[in-house]
Parts: C-alpha cells; sequence; structure tokens
C-alpha cells in the first residue's frame, strides 16, 4: 500500500512539472509573438503621431502596455527548462504577493534531465510560496542558482512561519496527505545522482540548498 501511494504521488509530481513546462512554454510563444509583432507596433504609433492624433496614441499605449501585463516575463538562466519552471512558480508567487529576488545563470546540456531539473527546483519553490502564506510579517523568496565547476548550486531563502520540529532531514507540519512530499522526491532525486541536499527551519524562516553534479 506504502510503494502504491508512493507511486501516486511520484506520477502526480511528474504529470504537475509537465504542465508548468507546458503552461511556460505557452507564455514563451506569446511572448515571441508580441516580439513579431513589435515594428508593427511602432508603425501604427508613428502613424498616429505623424496625423497629429495624440489622443489615439495614448489610447494605443494604454492598451498595448494593459496586454502586455498580461504576459508574465520568462526568466533566462541559460537553460529552458529552468527558464520554464522557476517563470512559473515565481509568476504564482509574485501574484500572492510575495517579493521575490533571482540570480540564476545556469548552462544547458546538464547530466541532471530537464524533467527531474523541473521537479526538483518546482517543488522547492511549492514549499517556499507555501511557507511564505504563513508568514507573519514580510514575505519574500530570495533564489541563487549556478553552477560551481561542474556542479550546481541552489539556494533559496524564504520566509516562514514559527521553526519545524526535525524528523531526520526534513520537517514535521501540522499538513497531511501530500504536503511535504514535494520535499522527499527533491532530496531523493538529488541524492540519487550523488548530490548533497541540506534544509534548515528558523523561526521566520526557511532555507534550502543543493549541490549536484551537473556537467560531464
Amino acid at each position: 500500500m506504502l510503494k502504491r501511494t508512493y507511486l501516486k504521488l511520484v506520477e502526480y509530481q511528474t504529470e504537475q512539472s509537465r504542465r508548468h513546462l507546458e503552461e511556460v512554454r505557452s507564455i514563451h510563444r506569446e511572448m515571441r509573438g508580441y516580439k513579431h509583432d513589435f515594428h508593427n507596433h511602432l508603425q501604427t504609433l508613428k502613424s498616429y503621431l505623424d496625423a497629429g492624433d495624440v489622443r489615439r496614441a495614448k489610447e494605443y499605449l494604454s492598451e498595448l502596455d494593459e496586454r502586455l501585463m498580461n504576459v508574465d516575463t520568462l526568466l533566462k538562466t541559460g537553460n529552458v527548462s529552468l527558464d520554464a519552471i522557476l517563470s512559473a512558480k515565481l509568476a504564482q508567487a509574485k501574484n500572492e504577493n510575495i517579493t521575490v529576488t533571482v540570480k540564476a545563470n545556469v548552462p544547458d546540456g546538464l547530466t541532471v534531465s530537464d524533467l527531474e531539473l523541473s521537479i526538483v527546483v518546482g517543488n522547492l519553490l511549492d514549499n517556499a510560496i507555501e511557507a511564505c502564506r504563513t508568514a507573519g510579517g514580510e514575505r519574500f523568496i530570495r533564489l541563487f542558482l549556478g553552477m560551481k565547476g561542474k556542479m550546481l548550486y541552489f539556494s533559496m531563502l524564504n520566509s516562514a512561519g514559527p521553526k519545524l520540529p526535525k524528523t531526520g532531514s526534513l520537517f514535521k507540519t501540522a499538513k497531511s496527505g501530500a504536503h511535504g512530499f514535494g520535499l522527499r522526491r527533491a532530496e531523493s532525486i538529488i541524492r540519487e545522482h550523488g548530490g548533497w541536499v541540506k534544509f534548515n527551519s528558523e523561526d521566520r524562516a526557511f532555507t534550502s540548498e543543493f549541490l549536484v553534479p551537473a556537467l560531464t
């Protein structure tokens, strides 16, 4: 029964990650469309201004600005899969009024698969967003992701509620079900690749770190 539950949770996490990747690929396609149309927008504005019709030019700009506000900014880390999952999760955090600071620069073609990377980073960000919901004061996520030689290094600090009791390498929570499984999945994948992972809970803050071989 435990094995069946585990496999169902793995399947759920995998499907969730695929869905997030497709959502952000859709965002990317839409943004490319705006880039393609940029020249046409400039020509339209120029024609209004040449005709002295400032009012219509302003209305056009306002409409364009409103449409662009609905397109989430796609992060560019150098790795397509990371661009996708980071953009999706950080857009979610922004919608929940969580202040996000990101510094990420990662090459493409890592030995860790795109799907595994999206599961790990996506689950850690899910955990951070959920922790921010319990924070009483400032809500923030500060994330760093980059290479140290041939190793991929991830570090994240986020606001949280009271300090959580630790069981092994993970933490007990008041919630049941699949909550907390994301941390287990992330830890499992990193360790399967010979990596190191650490989580730490303090009062009002939570940190996540991992270091994993990523280049041949």
